[in-house]
């Protein structure tokens, strides 16, 4: 048997000082409480004496104390295979993305899906790519979804002035984090960009193993692009309607991915999570040996609530008359 929070053994001391204390000079609690409190509190014909309800609360301190440094029996060792599915996802924050013809913008949006496809991939590991014109890495391959959720959340445009849609680029950084892989997964947050044609990008797909899947965030019908100094307008004045670019859809098909467009239901995430681990096997990450444990706090603690509710509670003798 070990302790698990063997520093809290250090506590006993106390117990033992006031044990101490009542053998030798026995306890008077007229010193701190006055006559009609004290009388109230002490039934007559009590069951057990003053000194003995001392003794079974000071027991109670000592194996509530034990209880909290958490003693525990060793079992032996247990070997878990860990097997995990690799995924890449790209978001796409160029100034298209602050559209809001998804409310409240198509980036917000994103996110909040992003969010919910994580409850369905329980074992996998992910990475985040921001781009535009450029990528960037937002997060390598990790399972610490909770610093992920962190990291995609404060994830914003504010400090971002690329503008414009490039797809190689995501390719080219989710093909340097899965180099190790023989099957590649990159998950795209976009509204297609403004390109009609992705025989680059699909060509770069196939060469390197990835599978991309899409999840477009955008409608047909567009919307204009708000900034700080009104709406986006091009270089003759003309204010731009942003649009969905459903051409997207051929990089997903072609490179043997998948492609959605955005439903404001929430099982659609699952379907494409779905989707993703159906085409990737779960690979082993090795062998991982934890110790079996047994907890055995639960005893000391309900010996210490017994002595408690004795000591404070213990019936009066039998036959006594109040």
């Amino acid at each position: 048997m070990r302790f698990e929070n063997i520093e809290y053994l250090a506590l006993l001391i106390v117990p033992l000082l006031l044990l101490f204390v009542l053998k030798s000079s026995g306890i008077n609690l007229e010193k701190y409480f006055n006559k009609e409190l004290l009388a109230k509190m002490q039934k007559k014909g009590s069951g057990l004496s003053k000194r003995v309800r001392a003794w079974l609360l000071i027991l109670a301190l000592a194996f509530g104390i034990v209880a909290l440094a958490r003693p525990v029996i060793d079992n032996g060792e247990i070997t878990v295979k860990q097997e995990y599915i690799d995924v890449v996802t790209a978001f796409d924050i160029s100034q298209s993305m602050l559209a809001e013809d998804v409310y409240p913008n198509r980036l917000a949006f994103a996110k909040k899906k992003f969010f919910e496809m994580l409850n369905d991939f329980k074992k996998a590991r992910i990475g985040v790519i921001a781009f535009s014109s450029r990528a960037f890495l937002v997060s390598p391959l990790t399972s610490d979804f909770a610093t992920l959720k962190y990291l995609v959340k404060n994830m914003s445009l504010d400090y971002i002035s690329l503008k414009g849609t490039n797809l190689l680029a995501p390719l080219r950084v989710t093909n340097e984090q899965l180099k190790n892989s023989k099957n590649k997964a990159l998950l795209i947050f976009t509204d297609g960009g403004d390109s009609k044609d992705f025989s680059k990008e699909i060509a770069y797909a196939k060469e390197h193993g990835i599978k991309v899947f899409v999840y477009a965030v955008a409608t047909k019908k567009g919307d204009v692009i708000k900034t700080k100094n009104g709406v986006m307008k091009d270089r003759k004045g003309n204010i731009v309607i942003t649009k969905l670019n459903s051409s997207i859809k051929e990089l997903a098909l072609k490179s043997g991915g998948a492609y959605m467009e955005y439903s404001l239901g929430k099982g659609d995430m699952k379907v494409l999570a779905d989707a993703i681990k159906a085409k990737f096997k779960a690979k082993s990450s090795g062998k991982t040996v934890i110790k079996d444990t047994k907890e055995l706090f639960v005893y000391p603690l309900a010996l210490a609530l017994l002595f408690m509710f004795i000591g404070l509670f213990s019936l009066p003798k039998l036959g006594a008359r109040g």
